[in-house]
């Protein structure tokens, strides 16, 4: 256990820790049973509340999703770590739309990564800071989701957030980052950290140098981007902070919306993309809430941008978008749980009656059906890059840098360095 998570989570008021809880291990679920049943209780059975209690179980829980981060790494895939940083603070509504509309194009982007032959699997966590609304004693900052490949779960985190204040701690946001996610001990996993703001760097009482050092101790890489003029963006820091950890820095124009060209391929990839839905099996106590998710997403993509909409769509049919938590057929394809292990009623009605068999043959089919309708999708996608690609070079203007264009360049920089092939 890092001694620096403790000294951290000993600052914490009781309210902040268990806000902490509430969020479960890294991988978004509950507290483990083990965890739980260590938890002190008083001579009438009921759990201890004090602030010691709390951070044991803040300690344990750490403990844990570490210990699961680490076993992951010896999978077959290799693995991509990337928080985001979003200052949400009363100017940065601009910056929330980007990154609600231009999420799946990143995540396009690392479909066309491999490592040994292989696609990586991509973990997101995201945080907020620059907020009034959240107490001074915290920072005005929070953790909203840590490292998981649920990245429906992120979408949703960002299309609820809002802004507000104007105390930006950059600083002091990247060292929550460093200390509170269960990053993985292994130089062979690409650990980044992409931080966008408008406010010097060298805001708050956390020294940013100090923080970026933190960073490179666990060799991850922090990427600036600064929302306004490139030379403001030297001149208050946030160039130095990306220096360095040897990451990027970059600056955009928040408030730009991104050029989006119609294709020919667009209604049969959204057409396609809606049967692709179809074949998800919800199983478990997280079925239900995982199918809704998936739809809610969907509506949020096609209500925010034609743009979002499409790219959606592709990032559905990639080895990235994986949902094993809650969808029987990639639980399954992935060896996360066996079928004749899973209980009746943790099974849609339509196969609670099924034999053994016939639910094998239910899951085989959805899953044959869903690679036919992703590889389909992939063709066209490919296709509509083309298209979209010869009517850019059409176009006299083509629009500044976007919080999209500065993440893509910057990962393939760092991927490169850790030996990823980029088509």
């Amino acid at each position: 256990m890092d001694s620096s998570f403790v000294a951290q989570r000993s600052k914490m008021t009781s309210k902040r820790a268990r806000r902490l809880l509430g969020k479960g291990t890294a991988n978004g679920g509950a507290v483990p049973s083990s965890i739980a049943s260590a938890i002190p209780q008083n001579q009438e059975g009921r759990q201890v509340n004090n602030m010691l209690t709390v951070i044991a179980i803040c300690a344990a829980i750490m403990a844990t999703s570490i210990a699961m981060a680490n076993t992951a790494v010896n999978d077959q895939r290799p693995i991509i770590q990337m928080a985001i940083l979003l200052d949400t603070s009363g100017s940065m509504s601009g910056l929330l739309q980007q990154a609600r509309t231009q999420l799946w194009s990143v995540v396009n982007e690392f479909a066309t990564m491999k490592k040994d032959g292989k696609i990586p699997e991509l973990r997101v966590a995201l945080y907020e800071y620059g907020k009034s609304s959240i107490p001074a004693e915290e920072d005005y900052l929070r953790m909203i989701q840590p490292l998981t490949n649920d990245l429906d779960k992120i979408s949703e985190e960002l299309f609820a957030l809002t802004t507000n204040g104007s105390k930006e701690y950059c600083g002091t946001v990247i060292k929550a980052a460093i200390e509170g996610l269960a990053w993985i001990d292994s130089s062979e996993v690409l650990k980044t950290i992409f931080i966008a703001g408008n406010e010097p760097f060298t805001q708050g009482n956390v020294d940013y140098r100090d923080s970026c050092r933190e960073a490179i101790a666990k060799g991850v890489t922090v990427n600036t981007i600064y929302c306004g003029p490139h030379e403001t963006g030297i001149s208050t820091n946030w160039k130095d902070g990306a220096l360095l950890t040897d990451g990027s820095y970059t600056n955009i124009d928040h408030n730009q919306e991104t050029v989006h060209i119609d294709a020919p391929q667009d209604k049969e990839i959204a057409l396609l993309s809606a049967k692709l839905n179809t074949t998800y099996i919800p199983y478990g106590s997280l079925g239900k809430e995982g199918l809704s998710r998936q739809a809610a997403q969907d509506r949020n993509a096609i209500g925010a941008a034609v743009a979002a909409t499409i790219q959606r769509s592709a990032a559905k049919a990639t080895a990235q978008y994986v949902n094993y938590s809650w969808d029987l057929v990639d639980a399954l394809s992935n060896n996360i749980v066996k079928l004749e292990d899973i209980k009746d009623k943790d099974l849609p009605e339509t196969m609670q009656d099924m034999s053994l068999e016939e639910r094998k043959v239910h899951v085989e089919t959805n899953l044959k059906q869903r690679q036919d309708l992703q590889k389909r999708i992939t063709e066209l996608n490919t296709e509509r890059k083309q298209y979209v690609a010869e009517e850019m070079k059409k176009l006299s203007d083509k629009g500044d840098e976007s919080l999209e264009t500065a993440m893509i360049k910057a990962v393939r920089l760092q991927a490169t360095r850790l030996s990823f092939e980029i088509e």
